[in-house]
C-alpha cells in the first residue's frame, strides 16, 4: 500500500479503485489486533517503490498504523523480509493470518501461498487488494495478456482451489 502503485502510467491499468478503502475499513475494525505493515523496496532505480522514489512512502491510511511488527522486502512475499515474519509469528504464538495490500497476484499471492505452506490458517481479503493489467512474450506460449480484474479472479481461484488460503470480502469480516 504504497503512494507508487498510483503511477498507472508506470504500471497500467488497475482493477479494484475500492482497495484502499477497504483497507482502512480492515484498519478501524482491527485496530486492537496485531497488524503488521509491509513496504517494498524495490531494488530498480526505475521503478516508483525504490527507496529514493516519492512513491515508496505508505498510503496515508497505512502509515498512520502503529504496525505490531514493520517490515521492509525487496521481494515478493512479506516472509522474506528484514525481519524473519515465520519466527515472529511462531514466538507470538499467532496462527491465523489476513492478507490484503497490492499487488494481489505478485505479493499478495507469494505471501498467502507461503503462509499456506507454512501452516498458517490464511485468508485474503480480495476486495482489498488490487492489481494492474499484465502483459509478457513467453517463449512457446506467444503474448499473453491478462486484465487486471481477470488476475485477481485467478489468483482467488488459486489460493481457494491449491488449498492456501480462504478468500473473504471486506464485509465479511468488518460485519
Amino acid at each position: 500500500m504504497q503512494r507508487g502503485f498510483d503511477d498507472l502510467d508506470f504500471w497500467g491499468p488497475t482493477a479494484n479503485p475500492e482497495c484502499e478503502q477497504n483497507v482502512a475499513a480492515l484498519i478501524a475494525a482491527w485496530q486492537d489486533e496485531p497488524i503488521v505493515v509491509v513496504q517494498h523496496d524495490s531494488l530498480s532505480l526505475a521503478s516508483p517503490l525504490h527507496p529514493e522514489s516519492a512513491g515508496n512512502a505508505l498510503v496515508d491510511v497505512v502509515a498512520a498504523v502503529e504496525p505490531a511488527l514493520f517490515i521492509r522486502k525487496n521481494v515478493n512475499s512479506a516472509f522474506y523480509g528484514d525481519t524473519d515474519l515465520h519466527a515472529w509469528l511462531q514466538e507470538r504464538g499467532i496462527g491465523e493470518l489476513v492478507i490484503c495490500g497490492i499487488q494481489t497476484n505478485m505479493c499478495v499471492e507469494t505471501t498467502a501461498r507461503m503462509a499456506g505452506n507454512l501452516g498458517y490458517d490464511t485468508t485474503v481479503v480480495l476486495d482489498a487488494t488490487r492489481t494492474f493489467d499484465l502483459e509478457a512474450e513467453i517463449p512457446g506460449v506467444g503474448l499473453v495478456q491478462r486484465a487486471a480484474a481477470d488476475l485477481m479472479a485467478q489468483t482467488a481461484l488459486v489460493l481457494s482451489a491449491g488449498g492456501f488460503a480462504r478468500i473473504a470480502t471486506t464485509a465479511s469480516l468488518t460485519a
